[in-house]
């Protein structure tokens, strides 16, 4: 997948501010993800930052057992203190090396750390626009981080298990901005508007 390691702190710091601008009145808004409002969406995200946090410290149990589609992710009441936090300790622990080596498990499923290094970027950039979308904020995602979600779901999207995880492919001009390209082989189309 990668040899390389990156810092996931530019992309968490952008999802954070994105999750701070969102008003109580936009928590059930329609998000790009089918059947979820925007506080599923943040649930989701709360939820995926300890999964991942806990897979770069290699730290295994109920939080990286558990599959994201085990029920339909919420917020509690501390959740505008407690995602920035998670957000931020989520890069913390993918800034040392050793997050990126050996194996470790996240959604209860057993992986490579590079490759679940690679699933933290894209969630944190397409979760990223998701949310932007919702709630009509504007998104520009840290370029390094976009290269790198469009690398692994450009190397995913001949996977014949890939709907197990993503929507089909929607077609997007080769010369669309890597974003929409990125959105576009998520299974999202990059045109979606709020209704």
């Amino acid at each position: 997948m990668t040899d390389t390691t990156l810092d996931l702190g530019p992309q968490a710091r952008i999802v954070a501010r994105l999750a701070d601008g969102v008003t109580d009145d936009q928590l059930a808004a329609p998000t790009p993800c089918p059947d979820m409002a925007v506080r599923n969406l943040l649930g989701h995200l709360l939820g995926l930052a300890i999964a991942f946090r806990d897979a770069g410290r290699k730290d295994l149990g109920p939080t990286t057992d558990t599959s994201p589609d085990a029920a339909l992710p919420d917020i509690g009441p501390g959740w505008r203190e407690e995602l920035p936090k998670v957000l931020a300790e989520l890069a913390d622990a993918w800034r040392d090396p050793a997050a990126w080596t050996g194996m470790t498990r996240a959604g209860g499923v057993d992986l490579p750390g590079a490759v679940a290094g690679a699933v933290a970027i894209d969630e944190l950039v397409i979760h990223g626009w998701d949310l932007a979308r919702a709630t009509g904020l504007p998104y520009a995602p840290d370029p390094a981080a976009l290269q790198a979600s469009y690398d692994f779901l450009l190397a995913a999207a001949d996977d014949p298990g890939r709907g197990d995880i993503f929507g089909p492919v929607v077609p997007v001009p080769d010369d669309a901005p890597l974003l929409d390209r990125a959105v576009g082989l998520s299974g999202r189309d990059p045109g979606w508007q709020r209704p």
